[in-house]
């Protein structure tokens, strides 16, 4: 059997030549990174013979010092080298402590690192470090920007479920926009993969009694709402063992609900939670440690969750509760939540309604009933939905399992408004904010307004990239993307002052030092036939908005392969629990335009001091190896 890559002898340039293919197989070979667009545009600008397009061993090493020998990681081998050939143990672990921030780099730190990465055995016997080793270390994952003990589960989750962000989707059915696009089983699985850990499912009648899911009163195509449990079934708990809520918007009748609740049970089985957790009526949320591997329907419900504790075992096939439910006209309110109430069934009779404070007057508002299947209501544990009226009666009226589903429109004017109210809101209940509906193309907010002002589902549309999903995305990259976050404490404080448009008190500032030092194989740009851009980076800071901020590099001409900047920037961040840090690479066109060709984004505390280099995504979300950013992080 052929070997797939031909071994690094001299036998490869047997016949004196190679070309561009087995050039590409012998860098495969040597464990170089690559891109092809890169090397192709290097091999010709190093072959003497064009017209043959093949290069010689002696070409052959100059393209190899060209993609791997980078000057910037050899400037910084020869300040810790004696003779500039050879870092021995001793200079490993200066530069490991001083450069890198291992404080407790000691002889077995270092000499692990000289085994893993020291490719000369007899430099590695000598328990040395060769510029070869060396720049392996500095382009392993040892020296990523990333924190490694951040890519696993580290924090606690054994508070209430309230106190955390949660990774949470909009309209997760659609694929496209909402208006005439594809509804596909894709966008559950696809968001389920990506960490998320709320879904959103609408609910229409379907023919034959069978409910459809789609984007009502619109042209998007209907898939099953069967299909649609039997894949989060199947990908519920692939990469994260931590709840997950669906989020029905519930249209349809009391029939179909029937069979819906159904399908819930009988596809879920015992990952579907059905009662209260533990023996003693709750008086507060479980956290996501005692709801693992478990699904959470999160709906209407008709009464209160004590009353649905004492019908445990009843049977309520054919029961209708029904809702008396406010409709505003003005409110573009696309989870309308209810008053209840109570369906007449003899166990309940016993126990008195909930007696709710009347809402305040409202401009053109009117009244539906609204008639719910018991069976589906009983689903409904810890996440019912409840329509959100102010913050005054949230305080007097909402129970610890209510939840609230805001419009961002009114959502926002709350936060700017009454930011304060709103965090200590958050502090107590479960707040999940979604897209107006005016964003037909499934356009996507900014997240960052509504994390600073603690909410927990801030829903998102999954199939749209851009800003907004990268920010999502790095944020939840935090905590081994289980998708829940623990918030700062000062938005779990039932008294907390935390008021994000005027920041004062006890936080901690922290000061923030980049070196963007340089590229290296950066994406060519598609504007350009060989690996040409005139690339420039922003680096920009999401959180409060008096952390908001965006600072820009020079633009290096014509160099996309290893473009140096040594540019330093600062900035001083007064809540880091809330900031992240973007990297976006761009190609200037022209004075006024720019083409994205990749970008990076991490919370400021997931961040690794010392010299790190910085990978690069694509606007889809895809790693873009071997592209990357040289950079020198320092903060206090």
């Amino acid at each position: 059997m052929e070997n797939k890559y031909p071994c690094h002898r001299p036998d490869e340039f047997r016949t004196g030549k190679i070309n561009l293919d087995k050039t590409l197989k012998l860098l495969i070979k040597l464990n170089i990174p690559f891109d092809y667009v890169h090397v192709k545009y290097v091999f010709k600008k190093t072959s003497n013979q064009p017209k043959t397009g093949t290069i010689t061993i002696e070409e052959f090493r100059a393209i190899y010092r060209t993609l791997a020998h980078r000057s910037e990681i050899h400037e910084l081998f020869c300040s810790y080298s004696p003779n500039r050939k050879i870092l021995p143990e001793i200079n490993l672990i200066e530069f490991l402590r001083k450069e890198q921030f291992v404080i407790d780099a000691d002889e077995a730190i270092a000499s692990e690192l000289i085994a893993k990465y020291e490719p000369i055995e007899e430099v590695q016997r000598k328990k040395q470090m060769s510029f070869e080793g060396f720049l392996r270390y500095m382009n392993s994952k040892d020296c990523l920007i990333y924190k490694r003990e951040h890519t696993i589960v580290y924090q606690n989750m054994s508070h209430p479920l309230r106190d955390y962000f949660i990774s949470s989707s909009h309209n997760t059915y659609l694929i496209s926009d909402q208006l005439i696009g594809p509804s596909h089983l894709w966008g559950y699985s696809s968001a389920l993969m990506k960490g998320c850990r709320c879904l959103e499912i609408d609910c229409w009648d379907g023919p034959q009694n069978d409910p459809i899911v789609y984007h009502g009163h619109t042209l998007t195509s209907k898939i099953t709402f069967r299909t649609v449990i039997e894949v989060i079934d199947k990908y519920a708990f692939v990469v994260s063992d931590y709840p997950l809520v669906l989020s029905l918007e519930n249209h349809c009748s009391p029939k179909q609900q029937e069979v819906m609740a159904d399908y819930l049970e009988t596809i879920l089985g015992d990952k579907l939670l059905t009662t209260i957790i533990g023996d003693t009526f709750p008086t507060d949320l479980p956290s996501p440690e005692a709801l693992k591997f478990k699904i959470l329907v999160k709906n209407k419900k008709v009464g209160t969750l004590e009353e649905t504790v004492l019908r445990r075992g009843l049977d309520s096939h054919g029961e209708i509760g029904e809702f008396v439910e406010e409709v505003e006209q003005s409110e573009d309110d696309d989870a309308d939540e209810s008053t209840p109430v109570l369906p007449k069934s003899p166990l309940l009779k016993r126990r008195n309604a909930v007696k709710r404070s009347p809402p305040p007057p409202r401009k053109k508002r009117k009244v539906k009933k609204v008639k719910l299947a018991m069976e589906l209501s009983e689903l409904v544990i810890y996440t019912k939905a409840e329509k959100f009226k102010s913050f005054e009666h949230s305080r007097a009226n909402q129970k610890f399992y209510e939840m609230n589903s805001i419009g961002e429109t009114k959502a926002r004017k709350l936060a700017k408004q009454t930011a304060n109210e709103f965090v200590l809101h958050t502090a107590r209940f479960i707040t999940r904010i979604y897209p107006k509906g005016t964003r037909a193309t499934s356009s996507n907010y900014n997240p960052q307004e509504f994390w600073n002002v603690g909410c927990q589902m801030v829903a998102l549309n999954f199939q749209t990239p851009g800003l907004q999903m990268e920010l999502q995305n790095g944020k939840f990259m935090d905590n081994g993307c289980c998708g829940y976050l623990l918030k700062p404490e000062f938005m779990r404080d039932f008294t907390t002052q935390f008021n994000p448009y005027n920041v004062t008190g006890n936080h901690n500032p922290v000061t923030l030092s980049i070196r963007l030092i340089s590229g290296y194989q950066l994406p060519p740009s598609n504007l350009s036939r060989t690996n040409k851009a005139d690339p420039l980076v922003q680096i920009e800071i999401h959180g409060v908005p008096e952390d908001q901020v965006k600072q820009q590099t020079c633009v290096i001409k014509s160099n996309a392969l290893c473009p140096r900047w040594n540019e330093t920037f600062t900035f001083t961040v007064q809540v880091p629990e809330l900031a992240l840090v973007r990297f976006s690479v761009e190609d200037q066109i022209s004075l006024a335009a720019n083409e994205f060709l990749g970008q990076y984004t991490l919370p400021l505390l997931c961040m690794n001091k010392g010299y790190r280099h910085v990978p690069l995504f694509s606007k889809l979300g895809d790693r873009l190896d071997p592209a990357s950013l040289f950079v020198y992080i320092w903060y206090y």
